[in-house]
């Protein structure tokens, strides 16, 4: 159904009142009663338009829960539709001083352009599907990841560095070589805007973890394969450290990697618990033990998804739409060489030993 701002504004007395919101209108007649803020208060907007003040106020999940009260869609041109999510809000606190026009000796016009090409896109291309998969729990599609990835915003989300290179564009024409951590945090502040977090997890929180120690320790062939099929978002990562036994007690874990008896392969076995992307990870950036007790006898290893490689869903307190899992490594096998030419083994072992 759809009406003219005329309509809503005659409906604006106790017991006969609408608002709109985002384009939308809401019949709050019976609920002004039950306002939490007071009768007076909502009343006080009937008949008008109440986008921005909503949203000073309250989450968008608040919309999603009174949806029953909405009742058709405004029709004309002029109405107020979307304000809060494409442009930036002058509503106090919605965003950073800078974007309220107050002065700032780190923000400059090329991160405003940054932050509205971000914000842009996840409207255009995110925003519904993660409203949905938060609430039924299904993991993001691999289409939203990779225009995600084709976007430049996977990318941006792990800091400056050669890595921006790997990628076709960053967004708002930003040059890697301009990209700072400045750029990183609004790219995270603009992902939390989706108001999906286990949703937004299943975005790259593993990728955010998993991959900084691939680009920070790999080898050559390693960074150029691997991390370009991740940030291009043809691939997933995460990071594997946390067990069922000990928790976050990295230094006494019981994941093991023994050498095999011609020595060209480590053997993984062991259990990883909490591992946030886990459920749709192709590597795993794992945290074994090659020596004796304590943090000096811990090593990292790529593994890739494969034979003895299994992974369980866990149900958590927020979405399940983070794909957390319980993983399972069973006599995996892991090269021992860093293999200067990956295709000769398929993936290589990437090993950084931790000295005391």
């Amino acid at each position: 159904m759809e009406y003219t701002l005329e309509d809503v504004k005659s409906h604006n007395t106790q017991g006969n009142a609408w608002v709109i919101v985002q384009g939308d209108v809401y019949n709050i007649s019976s609920f002004a009663a039950m306002h939490p803020g007071g009768e007076k208060l909502i009343l006080a907007h009937a008949g008008k338009d109440a986008t921005e003040l909503f949203y000073s106020y309250h989450r968008h999940e608040v919309l999603i829960k009174y949806s029953k009260l909405k009742i058709g869609r405004v029709k004309d041109s002029n109405a107020v539709v979307i304000t809060t999510r494409e442009k930036l809000s002058a509503v106090p606190y919605a965003e950073a001083p800078f974007w309220r026009k107050l002065p700032s000796p780190y923000y400059t016009e090329a991160h405003t352009k940054f932050r509205l090409a971000v914000r842009e896109f996840l409207y255009n291309e995110v925003y519904a599907e993660a409203q949905k998969f938060e609430l039924n729990g299904k993991q993001p599609t691999d289409t939203v990841y990779k225009k995600m990835g084709a976007f430049g915003l996977l990318a941006a989300r792990i800091g400056p560095g050669p890595h921006l290179k790997m990628v076709q564009q960053l967004p708002g024409g930003i040059k890697p070589e301009e990209f700072t951590y400045f750029h990183e945090m609004i790219a995270h502040e603009e992902m939390a805007r989706l108001n999906a977090p286990g949703y937004t997890d299943g975005l790259g929180a593993g990728l955010c973890i998993g991959l900084p120690p691939v680009l920070q320790f790999g080898p050559k062939w390693m960074k150029e394969k691997v991390a370009k099929d991740i940030l291009s978002g043809e691939k997933r990562i995460c990071l594997a450290i946390t067990e069922p036994s000990g928790g976050s007690d990295v230094a006494n874990l019981e994941c093991t990697a023994v050498k095999s008896a011609d020595g060209s392969h480590y053997i993984v076995n062991g259990e990883k618990k909490w591992i946030t992307n886990g459920c749709a990870a192709h590597y795993f950036v794992v945290a074994v033990r090659t020596g004796g007790k304590g943090h000096s006898g811990v090593s990292l290893l790529l593994i890739e998804r494969g034979e003895g490689v299994d992974t369980r869903k866990i149900k958590t307190a927020y979405s399940p739409s983070a794909g957390t899992a319980y993983v399972i490594f069973e006599d995996v096998k892991v090269p021992a060489k860093k293999f200067d030419r990956p295709r000769e083994c398929g993936i290589s072992m990437y090993h950084v030993q931790f000295q005391s």
